[in-house]
């Protein structure tokens, strides 16, 4: 079977999970959790991963091969946000997500509008290049309102989240970041290195940082070609 109709078969299966990928929190204990993929589809994912290692894509992420693979997934950050279509300036205008789930959630479900609702809040869900794994939720409680945290003493303090993405042309969406309202800057983009994982020649990559309008603090790479 070839890598792209593989590929194929993979995403549809995990699109009949969709609904899974919300969380007890967000939508509430009749939800369940999508169940695991077969066997064949799990060997399908290592066969796309050598595909794409074949094809020597540069910077490019895939599946690990089967037999290094965890047991566990790394499916969405969620973030709570005072005012969603100020993230999404952020998030997708800026940084260029793409938003894939976009509801509003009521209790009870039988409420047609917040004034019915006793809870209410808006869910966003963006991705970047995987539409399983590392979806990064936008989550605004509209009824009751949710009070505001006190920002980090410090970038970097300890007990600190960063949102590491990897993007080019960062010094452009840097500045488009900084555009949003509530943005604050913390380091603009700057030319870095760090050990390779083999031991081999330093990875040499640009990066900067930033708070988004909630404080949620991000890391915005670029990698550098030799």
């Amino acid at each position: 079977m070839a890598a792209d109709q593989l590929g194929i078969a993979y995403k549809e299966y995990i699109g009949k999970s969709r609904i899974g990928r919300l969380s007890h929190i967000e939508l509430g204990p009749m939800m369940h959790r999508p169940p695991a993929a077969p066997s064949f589809l799990r060997r399908a994912s290592a066969l796309i991963a050598v595909c794409l290692s074949m094809a020597a894509l540069p910077l490019g992420g895939a599946p690990v091969d089967e037999a290094e693979r965890a047991d566990i997934d790394l499916r969405r950050t969620t973030l709570i946000v005072a005012d969603i279509e100020n993230s999404l300036r952020l998030y997708r205008d800026a940084l260029g997500f793409k938003v894939i789930y976009d509801n509003m959630i009521r209790n009870p479900r039988s409420a047609s509008s917040d004034d019915e609702a006793e809870l209410a809040r808006r869910l966003v869900f963006v991705r970047a290049n995987d539409d399983y794994i590392g979806i990064i939720g936008l989550l605004e409680y509209t009824k009751p309102r949710k009070p505001v945290r006190q920002p980090e003493p410090k970038p970097f303090s300890t007990g600190s989240a960063v949102l590491l993405f990897t993007a080019a042309d960062i010094d452009a969406k840097y500045a488009m970041a900084l555009e949003v309202p509530g943005v604050v800057p913390i380091q603009p983009p700057t030319d870095v290195s760090y050990p390779a994982y083999d031991g081999g020649d330093p990875i040499k990559v640009r990066t900067s940082s930033l708070y988004d309008p909630d404080g949620f603090l991000i890391e915005l790479t670029e990698f550098i070609a030799d």
